[in-house]
């Protein structure tokens, strides 16, 4: 919904259709076309204006992690909902506002407050936001605080006891963020006091500031607040192995204190007690929210994507086939310049995301992989698999074999497609001729020679390397060592062979050539088996690519699956027991379900793909966005 352009100052009541708030309250001063001939509006003190929602995160226009995700797929939908009554905002980061971040000149109530931001010294950015729905954005500029930040940090202890240290700049610069968020919406408030219902909805403590001082301030409009995972949740389940067992008898303030996180935490759960409605993303996070945080959650907001944007059902075994090619010059360039195996009896599996090596269930991983390795060694199958691990993690540079390898497999290449050419204009020459040429004499002794010695310097005595770059810590990096304890070493006799891949794919990538999307694309199946995940955006970007996902219990996705799902696996969605399996048990879990993967034929493998790209349709954020409405409305009835 859109509205016609008014003054945002005057209040309005509608005559014929329903619409919703100015555009010029957004800054632009011009009305959407989907709002035009919706109904006139006349001014008038009769009836107050359409609510206005503000969605707040440290992501907005900058890629950090998953929320940025959560809130670039989600926009479509919310834009939908509110139309020119939506509006992001973020800390300003020149680099990547230039990326993705459209500056527009702002008129009506907008530009009247960032006209008096900059009066207060604090500068911010008005325009839109380069994604699909293209939302309205503020950006305000956090780094214009911090002439004043010690007061800012002196009242944020005084008022509230959350004391920050001066050492921490990723801290600094969210409560200068908060800060600037703060003056923001209180002159919005000001501007709206009286004329419409102002929703504000952050996302995370680093946005989360100043929701204690807005209610301190008395601020008129309703404020969500939405953690995603808690901070000191992440760092008890990476240390504990009975963290959910444990979870109910932590003394939170105490194990913040221990791990380093107090500032964090307390803001975290300040924010949480502030708001009207609180929500996070799933059972299993609002089990340890209740427990760490003290508040019960009003909501679950679980997440979604725009599957529409990966959504390729009429071409998906193209798709497959065509991004399984470029994995397998990979393979090629890896692994044949030390012995070759059959690339159509090849699968490919892959595990990625942040390096939380044990939450993200990478340990769990490559045990598995260790017993699939020995089973089917035992049946002698006739398949490799090859499992990427991808993460990212520091290192020098790209493993001088790994680029070799891609190098020579060029130079085959650029050889065997000239010898290809040669031979064939020569066959056509003699064949019009009316004679059969000895093949022997239709290439050149050059190319020959070439080809020689490409094959020759191609091959070599030692087996693939397990990792692509050189590490910085290679001798204590924790997932290079369990390779190595496992013996998955990528020799010729293993049917199991990995590629320790630490960085991010990308279609730059000079070993892959691919981005992320198109690397999955190609794979058999994602292997996501989390202990502590409080959603989990891998295996849902898995399936909306038609790739089957292993998932666990314990991660947000997997126990919304759960419930909702009972015939989960039969839709590609396999779901690993780790609530009240060992850690043992859950490997042999792991392994049964690849397994079952490589005794598949291909037409049950592409069947499956097809199912799986047809599930993935249920998490589409058409459906999962009115978890966001309901709390949105919850949040206004309580003002």
């Amino acid at each position: 919904m859109s509205a016609e352009p008014i003054e945002p100052d005057d209040q309005v009541e509608e005559t014929g259709a329903t619409g919703d708030s100015d555009v010029a309250m957004m800054g632009e001063g011009t009305a959407s076309p989907r709002g035009r001939g919706r109904g006139r509006k006349r001014r008038t003190g009769a009836r107050r204006a359409e609510p206005l929602l503000l969605e707040v995160s440290w992501e907005t226009c900058n890629q950090v992690g998953g929320i940025y995700q959560v809130l670039r797929s989600k926009a479509p939908a919310m834009v939908d909902r509110w139309g020119g009554r939506y509006c992001m905002v973020g800390p300003y980061f020149p680099n990547k506002a230039a990326v993705e971040f459209e500056e527009l000149s702002p008129t009506g109530s907008f530009g009247s407050i960032i006209r008096d931001l900059d009066a207060l010294g604090i500068k911010a950015h008005y325009g839109r936001w380069l994604v699909t729905g293209r939302p309205h954005v503020i950006l305000l500029d956090h780094l214009s605080v911090f002439s004043r930040l010690h007061e800012v940090k002196y009242q944020l202890w005084a008022d509230h006891g959350i004391s920050t240290p001066g050492d921490d700049e990723l801290l600094n610069n969210c409560v200068a963020f908060g800060e600037a968020l703060r003056q923001f919406l209180l002159l919005l408030g000001q501007k709206e006091s009286g004329r419409r219902k102002v929703i504000v909805h952050i996302h995370e403590w680093m946005a989360g500031t100043c929701i204690p001082k807005l209610r301190k301030d008395d601020w008129p409009g309703a404020v969500v607040f939405t953690t995603h995972a808690t901070m000191l949740g992440r760092y008890l389940a990476q240390n504990d192995d009975y963290f959910y067992r444990h979870l109910a008898y932590y003394d939170p303030e105490g194990e913040a204190r221990k791990y380093l996180v107090e500032p964090q935490f307390r803001i975290e759960r300040a924010a949480a007690h502030g708001a009207h409605v609180f929500s996070t993303v799933s059972e299993v996070t609002a089990r340890e929210c209740l427990h760490l945080l003290g508040r019960k959650v009003d909501a679950i907001v679980p997440n979604g994507l725009n599957i529409q944007r990966f959504e390729r059902l009429h071409d998906l075994q193209n798709l497959h086939g065509q991004f399984k090619e470029q994995i397998h010059r990979f393979t090629m360039g890896h692994f044949f310049p030390s012995y070759s195996f059959d690339l159509d009896r090849t699968l490919y599996f892959f595990t990625s995301g942040r390096f939380e090596y044990k939450n993200k269930g990478m340990d769990l991983t490559v045990e598995a992989l260790a017993r699939l390795n020995h089973r089917l060694r035992e049946i002698q199958s006739p398949m490799t698999v090859v499992c990427f691990l991808v993460t990212r993690r520091p290192f020098r540079s790209i493993n001088v074999s790994a680029l070799e390898g891609a190098a020579m497999l060029s130079e085959l290449q650029t050889i065997s497609d000239q010898i290809k050419d040669q031979v064939g204009q020569r066959l056509f020459e003699a064949s019009a001729a009316g004679r059969i040429p000895d093949l022997n004499t239709v290439v050149d002794e050059y190319w020959l020679l070439r080809l020689r010695r490409t094959i020759h310097s191609w091959k070599r005595q030692m087996p693939p390397t397990i990792v692509t770059h050189d590490l910085h810590d290679d001798a204590t990096d924790p997932l290079l060592n369990q390779l190595r304890t496992c013996r998955l070493w990528n020799q010729a006799s293993d049917p199991v062979k990995v590629v320790y891949h630490p960085d991010f794919l990308t279609a730059t990538n000079p070993l892959f050539g691919i981005d992320y999307d198109e690397f999955v694309r190609g794979c058999h199946l994602g292997v996501f088996p989390s202990y502590y995940e409080p959603w989990g955006y891998t295996p849902l970007e898995s399936i909306a690519m038609g790739v089957p996902a292993v998932t666990s219990d314990l991660s947000g996705f997997g126990s919304y699956i759960r419930e909702r799902f009972p015939k989960h696996d039969e839709n590609g969605v396999m779901l690993l027991n780790r609530q009240s399996a060992s850690y043992w048990e859950a490997a042999d879990q792991l392994t049964n379900m690849m397994f079952r993967i490589t005794q598949m034929s291909r037409r049950e493998r592409i069947a499956l793909r097809n199912t799986t790209e047809a599930f993935a349709v249920n998490f589409d954020w058409s459906s999962l966005v009115q978890h966001y409405h309901d709390a949105h409305e919850a949040a206004m009835s309580r003002i």
